[in-house]
């Protein structure tokens, strides 16, 4: 993107990523330190140091099996977050438009998302079972209300003046939804997206703790009761990754897509 579009002179973008970098690039080391230094302390016993870590984890990466663990937990996650983004997004807009029923709405769904939900957990497994549908669920209960209550927020927040056009020229719900409030809520949207997939991977993770014989969160418990820190450590080390990375390519599209519209 030029510097023009995102409203900058040419002269300070440079340095300003400059700094980010070097901002990203100390604490990096910041945390491998602290990191190092509490693998030492420990003597590996709680956490596994990093450049052990690496050469553990680059080893799991050459075992066939391990992969079956990853696409187990992929596959439950992608549902999760799909199903997320899709019914959170429909809410939030249906429940923006019907300010009534979001009035209501907003302080149980608010509430909803204030209880731990690893005490509903016993819930999910009466209902779904266990396996994949329980693992599912269970990420959309942490990530659905996100979605829902920054896209309801960002519908009520929008000017009147759009939804009165939308009203004026006779567009019917479904075309006022996409041609008007899904680009005015975008950056709103993404925000909601981007919270809901680190929260989906976190229900579905601790899905797999409690009632899967596949996948990550099955791993680090295994690696727990077997006192394997090594497996332990190099299982959040890859979550870590993936999650960062995911959501560092999230946020900066969101910031391209609010520099778009200012």
């Amino acid at each position: 993107m030029s510097d023009l579009a995102l409203g900058l002179p040419p002269q300070q973008t440079k340095p300003r990523r400059a700094t980010r970098a070097l901002d990203a690039f100390l604490l990096l080391l910041f945390f491998l330190a602290l990191w190092q230094a509490v693998g030492s302390w420990t003597q590996g016993i709680a956490v596994s140091p990093p450049w052990p870590t690496v050469l553990y984890l680059a080893d799991l990466c050459l075992q066939a099996r391990f992969w079956g663990h990853v696409a187990a937990t992929l596959w439950a996650f992608l549902l999760a977050f799909a199903l997320s983004a899709v019914f959170g997004l429909a809410l939030g807009l249906i429940l923006g438009l019907r300010r009534f029923a979001g009035e209501v709405a907003e302080p149980v769904l608010a509430g909803f998302y204030t209880i731990p939900k690893v005490t509903l957990y016993p819930v999910v497994l009466l209902i779904f079972g266990l396996g994949m549908s329980a693992k599912v669920a269970f990420g959309v209960m942490h990530g659905l209300v996100p979605v829902t209550l920054l896209t309801l927020g960002a519908v009520r927040n929008l000017a009147p003046t759009l939804i009165r056009t939308a009203r004026v020229l006779r567009l019917p719900p479904s075309k006022t939804i996409l041609w008007v409030l899904v680009p005015a809520c975008l950056p709103d949207i993404i925000a909601g997206l981007r919270i809901a997939f680190s929260l989906s991977l976190l229900g579905v993770l601790i899905g797999e703790m409690f009632s899967s014989q596949r996948g990550l969160g099955f791993l680090l418990v295994s690696g727990m009761a077997q006192h394997n820190v090594p497996l332990s450590t190099a299982v959040v080390l890859l979550i870590v990754i993936v999650a960062i990375t995911a959501n560092t390519l999230m946020l900066r599209l969101g910031r391209r897509i609010t520099h778009r519209k200012t």
